[in-house]
């Protein structure tokens, strides 16, 4: 009955979380009504390039600045670290006005640094990103006869040793008319209309609208400057604009200002609100993502049917033939017999630095499950791409509360190395609280004063870093030395045998046995490496990452893949009477960080091929290095954790004295 009830608690927990996930389309989001002659601001985001990979403030550059000033907008911690800097723009709209020839602005005459500056960024391919109501503007472009599909316009180009900008913008906002049943169902189900007040049925409601759709049309237009002398901002240019995206006639040059002007055109759509993400979302490649798994799923079926020849037919029968002989034969046996029945009095002695191994492992742990749980989340939906940020914010959540996790897993392995001995937990537990975070600080360090240097808005601000720091000392350490409290009162694992005080020699190897453990880190990469592009594209590409729901599959099928290899690698160590395996099955999985460096490094050459200058190479590097790092941690922790299952178990089969 226990077990029943314990179950149903189970699946109705699972149903709350599958309902919400459905019944909350964007967590944090809803649908903003317009009414005719409402205002619509548009928001502008840093400059970006895949050139650089180093963003920009908007206003870097000589554009329009707002009337009331440019106001940063309201940012979570996430955007933060992800370099976004979100602030007003000139640019607003009146709902369902469509407005033509809208005077902007006209800059001062470009000095010598500004039409460097310029120059400079539209050699680089810098990107303008502008938002309105939470929808990045895209842009749609033919070639081949396929029509391509871009987020933001670029600055300017570059055509017959000439620059011209962009200095004409056509906007195209797509709107659906306001209806309440959309709200309930994006808001929730049940009592939906108890929480958001409807007038539907009053009959006198204003018809109002929503936005579903953003587009962009950038043109290089030759105004009068002349002309706008005595215009202010948002009145009429005095004379049609032809906006022709397929030519340009605006060149830049040093001492003449920029005009700058706009229109909008408003048209009803059929796309309802919870769609109107699908035009940066559209799925792409789909087969290969099943093909990833389906090749994911093979590796699996190949080690699983070698641990099923070990466990089933080797160790079943060894064990079967061991216990049935008397002491005589079993002696007569050991003489006679290799392999892991042999080192049964060494197996569980200490390997060589027991604390550094604890600490990784419950870096490890703690890792894995920040991993587990934001991809997770997000498959269910409440980590959108549409709410920027919300992925960095989750990670860095849940990689503080996990911090007890941690603290637990390590000290009670230290426990259980020293075979019960309390000395020592609060230095493990201070060290589990900041090895990985110590490196990471390391890393984005050095990596952020390259940013400051550059004067990028990538660069996280001092207050920031105060506030990092304010979050891992008062949040994550608290809860790293409470978890390890947790692990020193909670019994240490009895080992099943004892261990004898003279260690027995390792026979001579035919090959280095570290040989096998860097070569066994190839099967976990090859479950990952297609979706390893994928994700690889969305952070360095500038392309949407959102199939979370795959990503979920590949990691569970890589948490397998890394238990089986390192349970195999782990057994044949045994066979040959190594016994020191704790490192090595650590590394037979964790090794998988060095084939996914090297792909890294694969990928920068050949596919980022037009990143330019050492301080885009040194970011690229150092973040790759901080991710292998993680996923090291991660990998190698499921490789131990099955490994020291597996030979706590064979051994507490084996009956001795």
């Amino acid at each position: 009955m226990e077990f029943l009830t314990h179950l149903t608690i189970w699946v109705l927990t699972i149903c709350v979380i599958l309902q919400s996930g459905y019944g909350f389309y964007l967590p944090g989001s809803y649908p903003h009504k317009y009414v005719n002659g409402d205002f619509l601001s548009v928001k502008v985001n840093s400059l970006t390039s895949i050139d650089t990979e180093i963003p920009f403030s908007y206003y870097s550059l000589p554009f329009c600045k707002p009337q009331e000033g440019v106001k940063d907008s309201a940012e979570n911690l996430g955007e933060l670290l992800m370099g976004d800097r979100i602030e007003n723009s000139p640019y607003r709209f009146s709902m369902y006005n469509n407005e033509s020839e809208i005077f902007s602005c006209k800059t001062d005459p470009l000095s010598g640094d500004s039409f460097a500056l310029l120059k400079k960024r539209i050699d680089e391919m810098y990107q303008v990103n502008l938002i309105l109501d939470n929808l990045p503007a895209i842009r749609y472009t033919e070639k081949d006869g396929y029509k391509l599909r871009w987020t933001g316009y670029p600055v300017g180009v570059k055509y017959q040793d000439a620059y011209y900008v962009f200095n004409h913008l056509k906007f195209k906002v797509l709107i659906h008319e306001y209806e309440d049943t959309n709200v309930a169902r994006v808001m929730g189900t049940g009592d939906a209309a108890e929480v958001i007040p409807t007038l539907a049925n009053t009959g006198s409601e204003i018809p109002g609208y929503i936005v579903v759709g953003f587009e962009i049309i950038p043109c290089s237009f030759m105004h009068n400057a002349d002309s706008v002398k005595n215009l202010k901002m948002y009145e009429k240019y005095p004379s049609p604009i032809k906006c022709d995206s397929n030519s340009v006639s605006k060149p830049v040059k040093e001492g003449e200002p920029i005009v700058f002007t706009y229109e909008v055109n408003f048209e009803m759509s059929d796309i309802k609100w919870p769609s109107r993400w699908d035009a940066y979302l559209k799925m792409e490649g789909a087969k290969v993502h099943w093909f990833s798994i389906l090749n994911s799923l093979m590796v699996i079926t190949f080690l699983a049917g070698i641990v099923l020849v070990i466990f089933l037919r080797t160790v079943r029968r060894d064990l079967t033939r061991y216990e049935e002989l008397d002491k005589e034969a079993q002696a007569q046996m050991n003489e006679e017999l290799s392999g892991w029945k042999l080192v049964v009095a060494d197996v569980f002695r200490a390997p060589s630095n027991p604390a550094l191994l604890c600490i990784m492992v419950g870096d490890g742990c703690q890792i894995l499950g920040m991993g587990v749980g934001t991809i997770l989340f997000a498959a269910l939906g409440f980590m959108s791409p549409a709410s920027r940020g919300t992925l960095i914010t989750g990670m860095l959540f849940f990689y503080m509360i996990l911090g007890v996790l941690a603290g637990y897993v390590a000290v009670r392995l230290w426990r259980t190395i020293g075979c019960g001995d309390y000395k020592g937990w609060v230095s493990v537990s201070w060290k589990v609280a900041c090895f990985f975070p110590g490196i990471a600080f390391l890393i984005l360090t050095t990596l952020n004063f390259l940013l400051w240097g550059s004067h990028s808005t990538g660069a996280i601000p001092f207050s920031l870093f105060v506030i990092l720091l304010l979050m891992w000392f008062c949040i994550s350490v608290p809860l790293t030395l409470f978890g390890g409290y947790l692990g020193a009162k909670a019994p240490h694992i009895e080992y099943p045998v004892r261990t004898n005080q003279i260690p027995r020699e390792i026979p001579a190897q035919k090959y280095p046995s570290w040989l096998l453990v860097l070569g066994a880190g190839t099967l976990p990469f090859g479950t990952l490496f297609i979706e390893l592009f994928f994700i690889m594209s969305s952070i360095w590409m500038g392309r949407v990452y959102y199939v979370f729901g795959f990503l979920l599959i590949v990691m569970i099928l890589l948490v397998v893949v890394c238990a089986e290899v390192s349970l195999v690698l782990t057994y044949m160590h045994l066979c040959v009477e190594d016994w020191k395996w704790w490192w090595k099955s650590f590394f037979a999985s964790g090794s998988v960080a060095i084939y996914i460096f090297l792909y890294s490094v694969n990928y920068l050459i050949f596919d980022l091929k037009s990143l330019s200058g050492p301080v885009s190479a040194t970011l690229y590097l150092g973040y790759s290095l901080f991710m292998v790092i993680a996923i090291m941690l991660a990998t190698g922790t499921v490789g131990f954790l099955s490994s020291f299952w597996f030979v706590h178990y064979l051994f507490s089969s084996v009956k001795l004295d």
